[in-house]
């Protein structure tokens, strides 16, 4: 079945259904602020914000090179994206009964039972990815996405705003560790409803790339890259630029240590997060159609230098919530040019194998938070910063050879 407008705006809008409710979720399980503070307040060492990181920032996305083969091999995926949502809901259901009843679990295994269901949370977003892409490549119009996502940032920015506010509402009206269960317990039931906009795509266009095997799959890596030179400089690229994804959860450890945090400042670092997002989201969507994605990805890797910087030398600034708002506005100019290049050095026969070489591209931010909470355990924050540093510097070499068109 052919692909027409009609369908293509019954999609978008489902599309924009989702992306709604999700981004009301979202602040309610942001990985930069709520879990990372959580794990804070509950003790948590620079060790286990590492292992935190590397398993929802890096390690997720790392696994899509496994999932891709597996859903490469069907012609339609919308049946892959519904269950790995679904996993998340109920991933997210597991630690709202966690939180809000602790007493029914010993105190011990607490954390590693949450950190078993962010896991399958991780996982279930990393599946449903690959599926996502593919959807979203061949669902809406060519000359519809780059205004799909720049509206969608729009249309999200209020819904993050509004939900911003409540959860900092939440967070401080209750104690530890009920204020964190009832924000997973929202977050579920936002996800629940944001679901729903995936029941309704119609996925009318077939895409199945056969792949027999891990070995075929390898040997279709290698193939693409000799063919497609772009290719290996976007991998480079996103295993360089995509540290700095990592580096929010570090900041809320760093005020921790430097005696600046308590948890009422976790509802104050996500709104000032929100923020810079809506506002960068806004600026983007007015400028549609006119803004080139070379230039989001040299600005995100200007901002990750000037966060770090500040922190390394540790320039004196009102607030940390500033760094939360440049964080912001970084995540926001990465993830819609990380999506907007995916699209441009892929085909439509070939984005799901793009998703999961791209999975192969998170091997450094993967390890990176690993290998970060041991640094800062034994040596301190200022070496943790200046290998940051050295990184995201790395990384405007790529963003240069990539050499964005659109």
């Amino acid at each position: 079945m052919k692909l027409t407008g009609e369908i293509s705006k019954h999609n978008f809008i489902a599309l924009l259904w989702h992306a709604g409710f999700l981004a009301f979720a979202k602040n309610f399980m942001d990985v930069d602020t709520v879990i990372p503070a959580m794990l804070v307040d509950a003790g948590g060492s620079a060790v286990q914000i590492g292992i935190m990181s590397a398993i929802m920032l890096g390690g997720s996305s790392f696994t899509q090179l496994i999932f891709a083969p597996f859903v490469s091999n069907h012609h339609f995926k919308k049946k892959f994206l519904l269950l790995g949502i679904n996993s998340r809901i109920l991933a997210l259901f597991g630690m709202g009964i966690l939180l809000f009843f602790p007493s029914l679990i010993k105190s011990s295994n607490l954390v590693w039972l949450i950190f078993i269901l962010i896991t399958i949370f991780s996982l279930g977003g990393a599946f449903a990815n690959v599926s996502y892409t593919d959807i979203l490549g061949k669902s809406v119009l060519k000359d519809s996405r780059k205004s799909f996502f720049s509206i969608k940032q729009v249309v999200t920015g209020v819904i993050l705003l509004i939900s911003a506010l409540i959860a900092k509402k939440v967070l401080t009206a209750y104690d530890y560790p009920a204020n964190y269960g009832y924000m997973f317990f929202i977050a579920f039931g936002s996800l629940f409803i944001a679901s729903l906009g995936f029941w309704n795509l119609k996925e009318v266009i077939p895409s199945k790339l056969t792949v027999k095997g891990p070995k075929h799959f390898f040997h279709l890596i290698r193939t693409e890259i000799k063919q497609n030179p772009r290719l290996k400089y976007f991998l480079g690229f996103i295993n360089t630029m995509g540290v700095s994804l990592t580096l929010l959860p570090f900041v809320i450890l760093y005020a921790k240590e430097h005696q600046v945090f308590d948890s009422s400042d976790t509802g104050i670092f996500l709104l000032f997060k929100v923020v810079g997002s809506v506002v960068t989201g806004f600026i983007l969507f007015l400028l549609a159609g006119k803004y080139k994605y070379r230039y989001l990805l040299y600005g995100s890797a200007t901002l990750a230098l000037l966060v770090s910087m500040l922190l390394l030398l540790q320039i004196e600034i009102p607030s940390l919530a500033i760094i939360f708002f440049i964080g912001g506005i970084m995540y926001t100019g990465y993830s819609i040019s990380m999506n907007g290049v995916l699209l441009e050095v892929s085909g439509v026969k070939n984005r799901t194998l793009y998703t999961g070489i791209a999975g192969a591209g998170n091997i450094l931010p993967a390890i990176f938070p690993l290998f970060s909470g041991w640094l800062i355990k034994h040596y301190g924050f200022q070496p943790f910063f200046i290998v940051f540093i050295v990184i995201i510097l790395t990384s405007l070499f790529f963003i240069y050879k990539l050499n964005c068109r659109k």
